[in-house]
């Protein structure tokens, strides 16, 4: 594996982990990689040792070691069921606020502007909270409840289906 595919596989990783991505496929001709994270505490761990495990071991040229030292890495971050209950119970209350439409979901009003909202904003019903494009059209996804954002569940110009949930949010 040339240096360049491997810092290309710690960008991906990065932007996997900002974006809160929780499965990701790739498959380039014979490099096939499946990364799955837990939203846990510990995947952002397992994330840490497979970008150290990058940095400093030696990888095996073959498709297939990257996508085994992921899987390594990763599998020592998986926890529990009992770890499972309290994120269960704190997604609870939180309101999805779905599509209501298939087309590409934009966070913000044009490109390189500020998102329309991020995790710890305040909405009221009503709010522009997102845009989706369909057929050539902007659609303003507007908030079905006031409180406050949780979480963005899909990424900016990420292909979206009908009733795909886009933000958590907890009532107010």
């Amino acid at each position: 594996m040339k240096q360049q595919d491997i810092e290309d596989l710690r960008q991906l990783i990065e932007f996997l982990k900002s974006h809160g991505v929780s499965e990701f496929d790739v498959d380039r001709g014979d490099l096939k990689i499946r990364l799955k994270f837990n939203p846990q505490e510990g995947a952002a761990a397992g994330l840490s040792d497979l970008a150290r495990l990058l940095q400093t071991s030696p990888l095996q040229t073959g498709p297939q070691s990257v996508a085994q030292a992921a899987a390594v890495t990763l599998a020592g971050s998986v926890s529990s069921g009992a770890a499972a209950e309290p994120a269960a119970n704190a997604e609870a209350g939180l309101h999805m606020v779905k599509s209501p439409i298939v087309g590409t979901f934009y966070g913000s009003p044009s490109p390189g502007a500020a998102a329309f909202v991020a995790p710890g904003d305040h909405v009221e019903k009503g709010q522009v909270i997102g845009i989706i494009e369909a057929m050539k059209l902007m659609n303003e996804i507007e908030s079905d409840v006031a409180g406050e954002v949780v979480k963005c569940l899909v990424s900016n110009g990420q292909a979206i289906e009908f009733g795909q949930p886009l933000y958590s949010i907890r009532p107010a």
